[in-house]
């Protein structure tokens, strides 16, 4: 298939780009502005520096390239500047994915895989978090993933445009290659904030709660190899491609790993003790965020390789030692 990924020069969107080169089965094309993203982070197919708001621009490369299927992951992601710069989140997430939409609709491509999030659930009322639990975000950000996901339901309705959502947990890890691995600035995910502690880059981490009602007092988070993540995407598009209605999935591992544990791992695969301070909880963090993927497991066949927290930090740890700098350095 022709397959254009949008933001695929970031953190997951490469990682999905390496997966699909690897199949040797389809034709890639990469649409980054890389605000966020990084080209050295492309290992192969065409890329094209640019936008969504382009309208023009997403023509010329449906028409050009004969895009038959789009994995949307281009956005802006961040919660809390998603709090303090909604319009910025609604403009780019859901203005901005609509332009992606039309310009499907208009130039005949099939079907759209979208990189989703487990913000569209907001406070969790149970675990682990099944795909109808209700969808009650807490911050713009999980807004706007979740009025694109409802808009692709309309155009589906409309133009019989079919989608599969993606629902991540915590995306984690590095390629097992060791070419590619998570590279944001700033930095707001746990892992690599605690590699780069390691590295001598930060002071100390800090663990923000320790009087949560989970055995050690810390959050528990369900964290998902990127690999695992991008191994998703195949098997959504696969599944579109012979025919599969349109659908939503979580991607996770199904059970969670505390901070205290996450740096613990950390410690231990990196082999020295790291400095730590205590903080207060952080507003809106839950206790316990843990998917249930059985839906994807029993109607696609997916299924975590990486899935044990070892291998997910030391993947992460291989890349940043090599990279400590991230891309470039």
């Amino acid at each position: 298939m022709n397959i254009l990924v949008t933001g695929g020069a970031g953190y997951v969107g490469s990682h999905v780009v390496e997966e699909l080169l690897k199949t040797g089965k389809h034709r890639v094309v990469v649409l980054d502005n890389l605000q966020k993203g990084h080209r050295d982070a492309l290992l192969g197919g065409e890329f094209v520096e640019g936008d969504l708001a382009d309208e023009k621009l997403l023509d010329k490369i449906f028409t050009e390239h004969s895009i038959e299927a789009v994995v949307h992951m281009a956005a802006d992601s961040l919660v809390g500047e998603s709090v303090q710069r909604p319009d910025k989140y609604f403009r780019n997430n859901v203005t901005n994915g609509l332009n992606l939409l039309d310009a499907m609709v208009r130039n005949k491509a099939k079907y759209i895989v979208f990189s989703s999030t487990a913000a569209v659930y907001g406070e969790p009322i149970r675990t682990p978090i099944t795909e109808d639990h209700p969808q009650t975000p807490t911050n713009p950000y999980g807004e706007s993933k979740l009025f694109f996901e409802r808009a692709m339901a309309r155009y589906d309705h409309a133009y019989g445009l079919r989608h599969i959502s993606l629902r991540y947990f915590n995306a984690a890890g590095a390629s097992p290659s060791g070419a590619i691995g998570e590279d944001h600035r700033p930095e707001s995910h746990l892992i690599p904030i605690v590699l780069q502690v390691a590295l001598g880059q930060r002071a100390q981490v800090t663990i923000f709660g320790t009087d949560y009602d989970t055995p050690d007092g810390t959050c528990i988070r369900d964290y998902v190899h990127v690999t695992d993540l991008a191994a998703a995407h195949l098997l959504a598009l696969d599944a579109l491609a012979e025919g599969a209605g349109s659908n939503v999935y979580n991607l996770g591992n199904g059970e969670g790993f505390s901070v205290r544990e996450v740096i613990d791992m950390v410690e231990r695969i990196v082999g020295k003790p790291l400095p730590r301070v205590e903080g207060e909880r952080r507003a809106g963090d839950p206790a316990v965020l843990v998917a249930s993927s059985e839906w994807i497991t029993k109607e696609l066949g997916w299924r975590p390789q990486y899935d044990d927290l070892e291998t997910i930090v030391r993947t992460a740890w291989n890349w940043h030692k090599q990279h400590p700098q991230g891309f470039g350095s």
